[in-house]
């Protein structure tokens, strides 16, 4: 390898390991133009293909939008995004742009209309980098795609990525962009966040514009954003919600005296040891920055409890959600063909919990039971650590465990134990159950080299709090760093 080389490779890492406040304040000063950024974020993004991060790169189109870019920055602009090329999960409408859902039969879809949460981050300049690899229709959490290959973990390629926003979290974690735009159902943002080492922000349910990208449950639905750094995921908020988030005083973490929740019954009961050992090393490192942990029991029966309500709201509004989708944007196909093209294992699963009559779905009394009765005594329980407790937020493990490796698919090994693998969002999902505000941090690798998430879970609609929160936490463990 010659010096010229080796000193553009250094060069594509070097602007590769920006974060998105950083790189867009270089594009914005000069310091670098969005068209040597994007080129170097393409180059890198060839190098590590075998990722299968992306489904969709139209190399010209964005070095095209990144000229453009560097255009109105000689003009003088000062959009807040301007320049930066983010990837967006594949089940986002992007004008101009094929989107797939993640299944074969839309490949070639190529729709008229952005996403409202895409169209937002473009008026604020954003480049789309390219459409993310998901799980097919966002229904799953290991990040495998029949058709478009296994997401695979930027730390380690032969373990899982997480999903459904598997590509999304894969893509700012190997450092191929500096934040993408993901979905959250049960845990579809927070679980890849923490199996590949980064920042996975889920706003308040219905506080994200989730018009244009595909449902799986109108009730539990969030669209949210991969990143780096809390001060990224920031900036997206700022941009996709038009609220200005608060500035911190430079070196504040403002942990002291601020109340902190556990429950240890509830979210340690079946968790790896050494996921365990990290969060509680946590814990004390937070109390040593003066927070107050209050631990607390949510009731024996409240895993149980979530559980049902969630997955069956989840199942039940399947189908009525994505046909409303479909037709609502006029894609070419039906839900009967979409449920017909599935892998084996998802088409069973459709079988047994969606379709109307199967062996697992829930009935519509069911139902309301979940939706009327089950969510407000969850509520009701989580309010013990929000009032009765005073707490700013509930902390726990992200994920029971690291990324499994790619061939645990449908069992899961977890504190010794085969398990099902939606026992990877048994922690994530009691905040989705009632449309809490959510983000999981990286706070440090397993001795196998495999990060480990702390997700921090707010009141509703408290998510600026929630966000300044989690900056100062970050701040306080240094766990900034998610790529690799």
């Amino acid at each position: 390898m010659d010096d010229t080389t080796t000193a553009s490779s250094r060069q594509t890492a070097d602007v590769s390991s920006l974060g998105l406040a950083a790189a867009a304040a270089a594009v914005r000063k000069g310091d670098i133009t969005s068209e040597a950024y994007t080129a170097a974020l393409l180059q890198r993004a060839r190098a590590l293909a075998e990722l299968n991060a992306f489904i969709t790169i139209d190399e010209a189109e964005v070095l095209e939008a990144a000229r453009a870019a560097d255009k109105l920055r000689a003009a003088g602009s000062a959009a807040p995004l301007l320049g930066m090329p983010l990837g967006v999960k594949d089940s986002y409408l992007t004008k101009g742009l094929p989107t797939s859902l993640g299944i074969e039969s839309l490949a070639h879809f190529v729709p008229r209309e952005d996403a409202d949460a895409v169209r937002a981050i473009r008026e604020a300049g954003a480049l789309i980098f390219g459409k993310n690899n998901l799980v097919e229709m966002s229904y799953g959490l290991t990040g495998h795609n029949a058709r478009y290959g296994q997401v695979k973990n930027p730390h380690a390629r032969d373990h899982m990525s997480g999903g459904s926003s598997s590509g999304s979290a894969a893509s700012v974690a190997a450092g191929l962009v500096p934040a993408s735009l993901g979905g959250d159902t049960v845990g579809s943002i927070r679980v890849p966040a923490s199996f590949c080492g980064v920042v996975g922000f889920k706003p308040t349910t219905g506080r994200w514009p989730r018009n244009g990208v595909a449902p799986i449950s109108h009730t539990l639905d969030t669209t949210g954003v991969f990143a780096r750094s809390v001060e990224d995921c920031i900036l997206v908020d700022d941009v996709v919600t038009g609220e200005q988030a608060a500035e911190s005083p430079e070196g504040d973490y403002g942990l002291k005296g601020a109340r902190l929740a556990f429950a240890p019954r509830q979210f340690l009961d079946l968790v790896d040891p050494e996921v365990e050992s990290r969060f509680r090393a946590v814990v004390r490192q937070l109390q040593d920055a003066g927070a107050e942990v209050v631990e607390m029991d949510l009731g024996h029966d409240f895993n149980s409890l979530v559980q049902t309500a969630t997955w069956g709201i989840f199942a039940h509004e399947t189908m009525g959600a994505i046909s409303e989708f479909l037709r609502r944007h006029a894609l070419p196909t039906t839900f009967e063909a979409i449920y017909e093209s599935l892998k084996p294992q998802l088409r069973q699963a459709w079988e047994h919990i969606v379709l109307p009559g199967g062996a697992g779905a829930t009935s519509a009394e069911a139902y309301q039971v979940a939706l009327n009765v089950s969510r407000q005594e969850i509520q009701r329980r989580l309010d013990t650590a929000f009032v009765a407790h005073g707490a700013l937020a509930i902390l726990q493990p992200t994920t029971p465990c690291t990324a499994p490796s790619i061939g645990e698919q449908a069992t899961v090994h977890i504190a010794g134990q085969d398990v099902s693998y939606l026992a990877l969002a048994n922690h994530t999902v009691s905040a989705s159950s009632v449309g809490l505000p959510g983000i999981s941090l990286p706070v440090g690798l397993s001795r196998a080299g495999l990060p480990i998430g702390l997700e921090l879970d707010g009141p509703l609609r408290s998510d600026q709090r929630l966000l300044n929160l989690a900056r100062g936490i970050e701040g306080i463990l240094g766990a900034k760093s998610g790529s690799t």
